[in-house]
C-alpha cells in the first residue's frame, strides 16, 4: 500500500524492548520487534538503546512518520555534564531506597502532606527515593550528577540528538515524586530535600505536543537503518499511562494489568490524594489523571505455584478450577518479593491455614489464583475510596491469559470482567502518542476485546468470605 502512513510506539519496559508500527489510518499493526533487557534491579542505560536498535533491526522501522517510546516508570537516570550516565540506573522494583522514602514522608511533613501537595505519597520505587539513597550512599557519584532523566526520558532524549532540552511528559513526571499533579509543575524544592540541591529536569510537554524530531547523528541509529531523520518525536510517557492509552479506556474502565508487577489504575478526572499511600495520584498522558495502585507480585506468583507444585500453568489452572471457592481454608499471602502496597518491601510470602484436610494440590493451586487476585482487589478498593467509578474491570497482561484467573476475577472483584486479546497494550499507546503528535488529533482506533465474564450470580457472599479470610492474613 504505497499511500499507507506509518507511526511507531516503543515499549522499553522492565524485561523487553518491545516495538510495534502501526497503521496510521486503521491502528493495525503491521510489524514488531522485540530484544529483551538485562535482569536486575539497577541495568546500565546503555543496554536499553542497545536492545531498541535491536529490535529495530531489519527494517522494522522503515517509513515511520512518527515515534513516541514510552517506559517503565520511576527508573532513576543520573547524567553527568557530558550527557553519561554515572551509574547504573536504579529501577522501580531496586528497594533499598525504603528508609529514603520514610525519611522524606516526615521531612515534609507527613503523609498527608505528600498526598494533597504532590499527590503521592513516596515509596520505595518513586525516583525522589532513589535520589536520596544515593546522595546518602554513594556521594562521589552523586557528585558527578548533572541532570535526572526516568528511562524513557532517556531513550527520547537520545532519538532526538542528545539536545540540550530534555523532554517528558506530565504522565511520567507525576512518578517522580518531585512534580505536582495538584499543580502541574515541578516541586523544586521536593528534589533538593532529596538529593541536597538542584539537578536539571526535563520540559514537560503538553498532551499531544510535538517534542522534537528524530536525529540520525546519535551514535547507531543510522547504521541500524531506523527511521529518517526529521521523522517527528512524541514525548513519550510511562508504561501505566501508555497502556491507559493503548486499551483506550472509557470513564468507569478500570484496568487491571498483570504482568511482572500488578497494576490498577483508571482515567480519571482529577488528581488522588490517598494519604494512606495506597493509591498514587499520577496524572495520564491525555491530560487528565491515572489514579494507580500498583503491587510487586503479580503474574510471577502463578509461576511460583506452578514450581511449588511441579506443574505447568495449564495445569495450575485445571487444578485451582477443580478446588472449591476458598480452598478449604488455605489462604496464600502472596509477597513473594517484599510489596509496595501495602507498603512492606521487607515482607515474605505466608501460607496460611494448612491442615490435613486441605492440603491438596487443587487447593494450593486455588490458594495461589486467590492470593493474587485478593492483592489486586485490594487495589480496586482503594480506587474506589477515591471516588474513582468501577462499572468493569479491563483485564490485560500476560496473566490475564490464565482460565483460572479469568473466571475467578469476576468473582474476586465483584464487577464484570472483560478480557482483552494479546496486544502490546503499552507500545499501542505510544504509537497514539506519535500519531496524536504527528497529526494534531488524538487517534481513535479500536480495541480488541476477546471476552467478557460476567459475576457469578450468588458469588458475593462467598468472595467476601474469601476476601475476609485474605485480610486477616494480610493484617496479621
Amino acid at each position: 500500500m504505497t499511500n499507507q502512513q506509518l507511526v511507531a510506539g516503543v515499549d522499553s519496559s522492565t524485561q523487553a524492548t518491545k516495538i510495534v508500527v502501526v497503521d496510521l489510518e486503521s491502528g493495525d499493526t503491521v510489524r514488531e520487534g522485540r530484544s529483551a533487557h538485562p535482569v536486575g534491579t539497577e541495568v546500565d542505560p546503555w543496554a536499553w538503546w542497545s536492545a531498541l536498535l535491536e529490535a529495530a533491526a531489519g527494517g522494522v522501522l522503515d517509513g515511520v512518520r512518527a515515534i513516541s517510546v514510552a517506559g517503565q516508570q520511576h527508573g532513576m537516570v543520573l547524567l553527568d555534564a557530558d550527557g553519561e550516565p554515572v551509574r547504573d540506573a536504579l529501577l522501580w522494583n531496586d528497594t533499598r531506597s525504603a528508609g529514603a522514602a520514610t525519611e522524606l514522608i516526615d521531612e515534609l511533613g507527613g503523609p498527608e502532606k505528600w498526598a494533597t501537595e504532590v499527590g503521592t505519597v513516596p515509596v520505595a520505587s518513586i525516583t525522589a527515593t532513589k535520589l536520596r539513597w544515593t546522595a546518602r550512599a554513594e556521594p562521589s557519584v552523586a557528585a558527578r550528577a548533572s541532570r535526572v532523566l526516568l528511562p524513557h526520558d532517556w531513550l527520547t532524549w537520545l532519538l532526538a540528538g542528545r539536545p540540550a532540552e530534555a523532554v517528558t511528559d506530565r504522565g511520567e513526571a507525576s512518578g517522580t515524586g518531585y512534580w505536582s499533579t495538584v499543580t502541574g509543575q515541578y516541586r523544586p524544592d521536593l528534589l533538593r530535600l532529596a538529593f541536597g540541591r538542584d539537578l536539571d529536569v526535563p520540559r514537560v510537554c503538553e498532551p499531544g505536543e510535538r517534542a522534537g524530531t528524530v536525529s540520525a547523528s546519535t551514535e547507531g541509529l543510522a547504521d541500524a537503518g531506523l527511521l529518517a531523520d526529521g521523522a517527528v518525536l512524541a514525548a513519550g510517557t510511562g508504561d501505566n499511562m501508555g497502556a491507559a492509552l493503548g486499551a483506550g479506556a472509557e470513564p468507569g474502565d478500570v484496568l487491571v494489568s498483570i504482568g511482572t508487577s500488578g497494576t490498577v489504575f483508571a482515567a480519571h478526572d482529577r488528581p488522588s490524594a490517598d494519604a494512606s499511600g495506597v493509591v498514587a495520584g499520577f496524572a495520564d498522558a491525555a491530560g487528565g489523571y491515572l489514579p494507580l495502585v500498583a503491587t510487586l507480585n503479580a503474574a510471577r506468583v502463578l509461576r511460583a505455584g506452578a514450581d511449588l507444585l511441579g506443574v505447568d500453568l495449564a495445569e495450575l489452572d485445571r487444578l485451582a478450577l477443580a478446588a472449591e471457592p476458598g480452598a478449604g481454608g488455605l489462604v496464600l499471602l502472596p509477597y513473594l518479593e517484599g510489596e509496595r502496597t501495602p507498603n512492606r518491601p521487607s515482607a515474605r510470602g505466608a501460607l496460611a491455614g494448612l491442615t490435613g484436610g486441605n492440603a491438596t494440590p487443587a487447593n494450593l493451586a486455588r490458594a495461589v489464583v486467590e492470593g493474587m487476585l485478593c492483592g489486586l482487589a485490594d487495589g480496586l478498593d482503594g480506587l474506589v475510596a477515591q471516588g474513582v467509578p468501577v462499572r468493569r474491570v479491563l483485564l490485560l497482561g500476560g496473566g490475564s491469559r490464565s482460565a483460572a484467573v479469568q473466571a475467578l476475577a469476576p468473582w474476586v472483584f465483584g464487577v464484570p470482567v472483560t478480557v482483552l486479546a494479546p496486544a502490546e497494550y503499552v507500545a499501542l499507546g505510544a504509537a497514539r502518542q506519535a500519531a496524536w503528535a504527528l497529526t494534531g488529533t488524538a487517534p481513535s482506533w479500536p480495541r480488541p476485546e476477546e471476552a467478557s465474564v460476567p459475576v457469578p450470580e450468588g458469588a458475593s457472599v462467598t468472595a467476601a468470605a474469601v476476601r475476609s479470610a485474605y485480610a486477616a492474613v494480610r493484617d496479621a
